[in-house]
């Protein structure tokens, strides 16, 4: 990770059921010194808790916050951005889980509907080409929504540990790219 590293403080979103230890956001917290968000309840996710556990997060950032998301934590990040778009200085949205699809589980009901609005910060979504909770077409229409490059990994599942992602350095690599762009649109605003 390169010095600009150090103008940023990381936040973990993790989606349905947490991040468990193998998990790759569960490594990169370790790596990047990143703060966790702890949402009460990640088994019955709530909206509503779920955005006041986000903003508990970014609210312990001393720095400009990457929020670094998974699955329907991707989905909580478009939500918040509605409401604060100026908490987040950028987003890694890996996985995103498409809310809306038939027969999603009934505890995701309440993320519905996607929000379609551009981010108000630099993003990328990182999605799959065989990812069973969202397929390739919807992870194309939610980075376009969302105004947010996408980068495809082929055969990479959900990208979580029963997919084979647990240290996932080749996600790392994803992050000073973003990086960069994330103070160049800080420094243009100052």
């Amino acid at each position: 990770m390169t010095h600009i590293a150090d103008d940023f403080d990381f936040i973990i979103q993790p989606g349905w059921k947490g991040s468990g230890a193998d998990h790759w956001q569960s490594h990169w917290q370790q790596q990047l010194n990143a703060i966790r968000v702890d949402n009460a309840n990640w088994e019955q996710p709530d909206l509503d808790s779920w955005l006041q556990g986000l903003d508990q997060a970014l609210s312990q950032a001393r720095r400009p916050a990457i929020v670094i998301a998974h699955s329907l934590g991707c989905i909580t990040v478009a939500h918040y951005a509605r409401r604060h778009p100026q908490r987040i200085a950028g987003a890694l949205l890996v996985a995103p889980a498409d809310v809306e699809r038939p027969f999603v589980p009934r505890e995701l009901l309440p993320f519905a509907p996607l929000p379609r609005q551009p981010l108000p910060f630099v993003s990328r979504v990182v999605a799959s080409d065989n990812d069973p909770f969202c397929k390739p077409a919807r992870a194309a229409r939610l980075a376009g929504y969302w105004q947010s490059p996408l980068s495809w990994l082929q055969q990479a599942g959900h990208i979580n540990v029963a997919s084979g992602h647990q240290q996932w350095e080749e996600g790392l690599a994803l992050l000073p790219p973003l990086l960069e762009r994330a103070r160049a649109q800080r420094q243009a605003a100052a």
